[in-house]
Parts: structure tokens; C-alpha cells; sequence
């Protein structure tokens, strides 16, 4: 019979334990306070129609019909959610192949390297809140060559609501490409980490660059991939320019809808934004290794 080991902590542990959640307390408090009562407060609205009165808020129990009007009385906001689906799709996918090839560029040794590093980020710091609004409604974002018309008889076998968002994504090219900033800079955090003994290795045993790409780059910087997916997820959904955030902000300011019908909405918003996450993570995580799991299994049972 194996005799069943005692887990003992020394008292430097506990203490080290002790400081480390105090200086956890303060996040913790601000997360209890502006992120989960909020969270809980807002999915309370949904069962409500909320009216602001002088003397407060007052709350109309309704059930479910929030939800109900959504899917059956309300066509605006189920097209406009598919549309931000079918847009998002492929604006991630291009934000995310255009800054891995401009990380793979700006990783060579070549003059300036530098300055184009902060080009490419500048975007991000300069084209946010009311600039970037200034700039979409003078039209800076959009690319004067690409002829929408020409695009839409392209496209026009397809339904309109799949329509509308491929022709939108070539109209805001240049507002899709100005968000890979962020991207850029970790993609060269990853590249900067792959060891170059493995090219070396790699090109003896005469491995072509194209070889080395998808053999070494692309499954060494594959967690990076997926943290700039769900990123660029993220960004896209909580963008000033995203549609979505205007029809939840016009509703809920709106005196027939009010908090609760776009508290709905924005629950509902959110499931779907953990759905495209979670489909991403599928689709890109890194499967774990076989004998390493084999190795804590066992490791469990000496245990």
C-alpha cells in the first residue's frame, strides 16, 4: 500500500500568498464592482421595461418579451447582427494575413526599420475615437478605385444581407487595414523568438524558405495567431464604426425601446461574439501533446 503524501506549504508560502492576493484586492474590487454588478444589473433589464422617471427608475416586469420582440417584431437588429457576422469573418481573416506578412517584413534587417515599425502603428494611436469618425465621414477611409456598383453585380447572385458586408469590406479597406497595428507588433514579438539555428538546420537539410515558412514560422508563432484573432475579434466588435454599437446605443436612449430592450440586445450581441470567439479558438488553438498528457497521468497516480 502506498502511503498517500501530505501536501505541506511552509509559512513563506502562505505568506507570499497572502501579499499576492492584497495586491490582487484592488483589481479584484473594481472587477466585482464595474464589470460583474454592472453585468448582473444589465441581464435584470432584459426582463423589464425600464422607464426613467423623476423620482427613479422604475421597472415594469415583462418576462421574456424583450427577447421575443427581438427575434419576431424586430428585423433591423437580426440583420444587422447577420451582417456583422458575415462582415467579420473575412475582415479578421484579412487584418490578420496582412499584418503577419508585414511582420514578416519588417523582421528582416533593413534600414529604417525603426521608423516603419511606427508607421504601421501610428494608425493606431492617431485614427481612434473622433478622429477615426472624422476620417469615415470625410471619406478617408475608403478607396477612391474601387467602383461599389462593379462590386455589387459581382455579388449579385448572393442574398443581401451577404451582399452588403462584402461590398462594405472593400469600400473600408483602408479603415480594415489601419487596424492591424496592434497585430503587427505581436506577430514580431513571436518571429523575434524563433530561434534561427532551426532555419539554419532547415536550409542544410535543403529546405526551400517556402518550406521553412509552413514548417517552422507558422507553427511557432500559432499561438500568436490566435491571440490576434480574438483581438481583432474583439476590436472589430466594440469599434465606434461597428453598427452594432450604434443600434444598442440609439435603442437604448430610444423612448418605444429603452435599457431594457437594448440590454437584450446587447446580451444577445455578446452570445454571438463568444460563439465567433470560441469557433476561432477551435479552429487555431494548439493541440495539446499526446505523451506529455500520458506523463501527468501518471505523475496523478504516483501521486
Amino acid at each position: 500500500m502506498k502511503e498517500k503524501r501530505r501536501l505541506r506549504i511552509s509559512g513563506r508560502t502562505r505568506r507570499n500568498w497572502l501579499f499576492g492576493y492584497l495586491f490582487l484586492s484592488p483589481w479584484l474590487a473594481g472587477v466585482l464592482a464595474l464589470v460583474v454588478y454592472p453585468l448582473v444589473n444589465s441581464f435584470n433589464f432584459t426582463l423589464f421595461t425600464v422607464r426613467l422617471t423623476p423620482a427613479g427608475i422604475m421597472l415594469i416586469p415583462v418576462g421574456l418579451k424583450n427577447y421575443h420582440d427581438l427575434f419576431v417584431l424586430d428585423t433591423t437588429f437580426l440583420q444587422t447582427l447577420i451582417g456583422f457576422m458575415v462582415r467579420t469573418i473575412p475582415e479578421t481573416a484579412i487584418i490578420v494575413s496582412f499584418s503577419l506578412i508585414i511582420s514578416l517584413l519588417l523582421n528582416q534587417r533593413i534600414r529604417a526599420r525603426g521608423f516603419f515599425r511606427s508607421v504601421f502603428f501610428l494608425p493606431v494611436i492617431i485614427a481612434t475615437g473622433p478622429v477615426m469618425n472624422e476620417l469615415v465621414r470625410q471619406g478617408a477611409a475608403t478607396v477612391p478605385i474601387v467602383n461599389s456598383a462593379a462590386i455589387m453585380e459581382i455579388v449579385a447572385f448572393l442574398p443581401i444581407w451577404v451582399a452588403e458586408p462584402v461590398v462594405d469590406i472593400f469600400s473600408s479597406l483602408i479603415l480594415i487595414l489601419w487596424n492591424s497595428g496592434v497585430q503587427i507588433l505581436i506577430f514580431l514579438a513571436g518571429l523575434q523568438k524563433v530561434s534561427p539555428t532551426l532555419y539554419e538546420a532547415a536550409k542544410i537539410d535543403g529546405g526551400s524558405g517556402w518550406e521553412c515558412f509552413w514548417k517552422i514560422t507558422i507553427p511557432t508563432i500559432k499561438p500568436m495567431i490566435l491571440l490576434n484573432a480574438i483581438y481583432t475579434i474583439i476590436w472589430l466588435a466594440t469599434s465606434g464604426q461597428n453598427p452594432m454599437i450604434n443600434l444598442v446605443y440609439n435603442n437604448m436612449f430610444s423612448t418605444n425601446r429603452g435599457y431594457g430592450y437594448a440590454s437584450a440586445q446587447a446580451w444577445l450581441y455578446s452570445l454571438v461574439i463568444l460563439l465567433l470567439l470560441g469557433v476561432c479558438w477551435l479552429l487555431l488553438r494548439t493541440p495539446k501533446d499526446r505523451p506529455a498528457k500520458m506523463v501527468k497521468r501518471l505523475d496523478k497516480r504516483n501521486w
